[in-house]
């Protein structure tokens, strides 16, 4: 089994930051790329970025200049610091792991997902 924790979402005024982490846990060889979504209710879920297990990575236009995508690859921990936080920045953020487990072909493993409110 593979679990993917997130924590760092809260409640945040316009302007200000936050930083989420994800940790992947369980029978793991290896994970290529990681991601961070977000998702409003009755919405499609979006990408906002993602990172190569070499370090290469992508960004929506809409949190680029903003948002930082980083990793940690021996603790297999994506996080997402986000700064000048917008109140169109809301919604429900989801982590995503592409992963190789023993016996098992590689599949996509998502969070269990966190909120970010950006309100005054």
């Amino acid at each position: 089994q593979v679990q993917l924790v997130e924590s760092g979402g809260g409640l945040v005024q316009p302007g200000g930051s936050l930083r989420l982490s994800c940790a992947a846990s369980g029978s793991i060889i290896s994970i290529s790329t990681m991601a961070w979504y977000r998702q409003a209710p009755g919405k499609q879920r979006e990408l906002v970025a993602s990172i190569t297990s070499g370090g290469s990575t992508n960004y929506a236009d809409s949190v680029k200049g903003r948002f930082t995508i980083s990793r940690d690859n021996a603790k297999n921990t994506v996080y997402l610091q986000m700064n000048k936080l917008k109140p169109e920045d809301t919604f429900v953020y989801y982590c995503n792991a592409h992963i190789w487990r023993v016996g098992v072909l590689p599949a996509d493993y998502w969070g269990q997902g966190t909120q970010v409110t950006v309100s005054s």
